[in-house]
């Protein structure tokens, strides 16, 4: 008996030994959520919206799968959705090269190609805290690790929202890594009866799960797939925007998985999100990881008591079913886009009346496209007898697709003449060549073709720019072509000029660890304000070949400018190049809008005055999908430049508000505000100066 007795016990005691310590100190028992420890079990609940709960609950058994269930619910009863799931990550680190070029803003590197190794995130559960941060619980989960990286698995779940975040929240002490991710859920036996998904035609598609040796991988529409249990759905899916590092095409590399034993690292029956190693097949940076950073490899999860596949639905809200929201008194534009249409239109290849990427973008809600053709092909040097044909069906292809509530706008990087890469746009059609002999004229009069220009040097490009009232500016600033531009020629006169715009921003590097996305040319635009120039940041997403079965939402982003109406191509868009110029617009990835926005009474592009304590009354609307993270106010004095914070972790999922506050600018020349949301996803306006 008194053996027996002791075998007993020593059971409790390991059983115990192995449960997993909680430390709730961080937790606000007032914020709306239930955290409770019971059975060995970490239970938490939170209002999901709709009168409905969320319910996690954290195994807090070593051995035992990490999420004990899923479920949703109401006061009446929960259902739950699935038992025994683990979080399941990839890690795959090659690595980046930090000499060459421009060190972590690097494009042009060959990682893909380079040595790398995968490792699979294993996770020992060494403690758990759960903490409140404004409208969302955080639980983190320490232990976990995969080759040079170490970390935890982080829970955040969104008040008002039955959204769930779910991230390997990962450091690493090494040098010059980069890294890519598949991330999804396993379980021993797949709790799921069908899956669902929409193909690239937006039709749903279903599979029933059964056993299987073999995984799936498939190119769908929205970056979603589902998991039908018996009483509930979850659709997994991550960050719209963030998800992808920088490619130059946008084709959907078939980004959701399901199957077993996935990629021979993931033990069990798995649904998730990936990516492709090789990417697109030409640079492949990957995502950057500097030593000591927090990298966050996410993916989302939303939990619904409806079957086959409708919570779909709510997941296309966050993006808009991947289009841009139509605002009253602006449109959407969108640039630098090396389709080379013009190129498929002469070598008679065979073309449909409304071409491919024509129908991408209108489906996407993009009214104003501003193109970039040849590139590399074409004749932008000559012969003439090359050029002037080429600039006329591109006109005519532009005139042409334009209509309705869309218009194509001729455009080129030229890349010549001024230093790095840059981008050019004229108000109406214009003729011009980028080379000239001694004997040739700047410019005369074409029998065909009207004004035709010819370009020798710098100043003559400025004058181009000035005589027919174009507008310049430096593309991919400080990487790709234009790495060490426009620093390098900010004293020239043509930088100088209001004809040189300023800078192009693209979420280029992708670096997890960051609330934000592009802050390479964020930074750049508040140097150039301090350097004392007005100058604007537009929008580009430095694309090539397009078509409308592409994942070109993820890749996108755009330019909400202010427009009484959309001009006619005949006409002449002059309208939009005042609105550029004049910074009468805000840059958006979607998500997040700011239809408005003042410091005192003045709007972007205008000057205002502080009150004599140094006070400016700083006004915005703002609209958002996800729930925010942050807005922050960033000024400048001439030399440092200033970043106020104003958390907005209190806010919930689809919301508006109009903000009011007072900041204090004394000293400051100028002004200008970001809004962020807890996907990455953001906007940011253009700059009030400051007397």
């Amino acid at each position: 008996m008194r053996n027996i007795l002791i075998i007993f016990l020593s059971i409790i005691a390991a059983n115990l030994k192995a449960q997993v310590p909680v430390d709730l100190k961080g937790f606000d028992k007032k914020s709306g959520v239930q955290a409770v420890v019971s059975d060995a079990m970490l239970n938490v609940e939170w209002p999901a919206g709709n009168a409905e709960t969320g319910k996690v609950s954290i195994d807090l058994n070593k051995t035992n799968p990490l999420i004990g269930s899923l479920g949703i619910g109401t006061k009446e009863k929960q259902y739950t959705i699935a038992r025994n799931l683990d979080p399941a990550v990839i890690l795959t680190v090659g690595k980046r090269d930090l000499v060459s070029q421009n060190g972590w803003n690097i494009f042009f590197d060959k990682t893909a190609y380079q040595k790398y190794q995968s490792y699979a995130v294993t996770l020992d559960k060494t403690d758990i805290k759960v903490a409140s941060n404004g409208s969302r619980t955080e639980i983190t989960v320490n232990g976990a690790n995969a080759g040079p990286f170490s970390g935890s698995i982080q829970f955040t779940l969104y008040n008002g929202s039955p959204l769930m975040n779910i991230a390997a929240v990962m450091s690493t002490n090494i040098d010059s890594l980069a890294v890519i991710y598949d991330i999804g859920l396993t379980s021993r036996e797949s709790p799921w009866q069908k899956l669902f998904w929409a193909d690239t035609e937006d039709f749903m598609r279903n599979v029933t799960v059964a056993k299987m040796d073999t995984v799936e991988m498939m190119a769908v529409k929205y970056r979603t797939i589902i998991g039908q249990g018996k009483e509930g759905n979850l659709a997994v899916f991550p960050a719209p925007h963030q998800y992808f590092y920088p490619l130059d095409n946008c084709y959907n590399l078939e980004h959701i998985w399901y199957g077993e034993n996935y990629r021979s690292l993931l033990p069990g029956f798995g649904i998730g999100i990936r990516h492709d190693l090789l990417g697109d097949r030409r640079w492949v940076p990957w995502f950057n990881a500097p030593p000591g950073t927090q990298q966050r490899y996410n993916f989302f999860c939303l939990l619904s008591r409806e079957k086959d596949g409708k919570v779909l639905e709510n997941v296309k809200a966050f993006t808009h079913s991947d289009k841009y929201e139509p605002i009253p008194g602006y449109y959407t534009m969108s640039s630098h886009f090396h389709q080379e249409h013009v190129d498929d239109v002469l070598t008679r290849k065979p073309l449909p009346d409304m071409p491919g990427f024509v129908k991408a973008f209108r489906n996407t809600g993009v009214n104003i496209v501003h193109l970039a053709e040849f590139h590399g092909p074409g004749s932008p040097r000559g012969p003439e007898a090359k050029r002037w044909p080429e600039l006329k069906m591109m006109f005519a292809e532009c005139a042409r697709l334009s209509g309705g509530n869309f218009l194509l706008l001729p455009g080129e990087e030229p890349n010549n003449f001024f230093g790095g890469h840059w981008m050019n746009i004229f108000p109406k059609p214009v003729y011009w060549l980028m080379s000239r002999e001694k004997d040739q004229p700047f410019v005369e009069d074409h029998p065909e073709y009207g004004k035709v220009y010819r370009i020798g040097n710098k100043d003559e490009m400025l004058k181009l720019l000035e005589m027919e009232n174009g507008l310049a500016w430096t593309a991919h600033a400080r990487t790709k072509g234009s790495t060490g531009f426009p620093d390098k020629h900010k004293d020239e006169a043509f930088f100088k000029s209001d004809h040189f715009l300023g800078a192009a921003w693209k979420a280029m590097p992708a670096d997890l660890s960051q609330p934000k996305l592009g802050k390479r040319v964020l930074d750049l635009m508040d140097d150039m304000a301090n350097w004392g120039y007005k100058k604007n940041v537009l929008a580009e997403a430095d694309l090539f070949r397009i078509e409308p079965d592409y994942e070109l939402y993820g890749h996108l982003n755009v330019n909400y400018l202010q427009l009484d109406q959309l001009p006619r191509f005949e006409d002449g868009w002059q309208p939009v190049l005042d609105a550029i110029r004049k910074g009468r617009f805000f840059v958006t990835t979607g998500e997040v809008l700011i239809p408005s926005f003042k410091v005192n009474n003045a709007v972007v592009g205008e000057t205002t005055r502080a009150d004599p304590k140094g006070n400016v009354e700083i006004s915005l609307d703002a609209q958002w999908t996800f729930p925010l993270n942050r807005a922050e106010v960033i000024s400048g004095d001439g030399k440092e430049v200033f970043h106020d914070m104003i958390n907005l972790s209190d806010t919930q999922a689809f919301g508006q508000k109009s903000f009011k506050f007072t900041q204090n600018m004394k000293g400051r020349k100028w002004l200008r505000v970001e809004v962020w949301d807890v996907a990455a996803n953001g906007a940011f306006t253009q700059i009030v100066w400051l007397e």
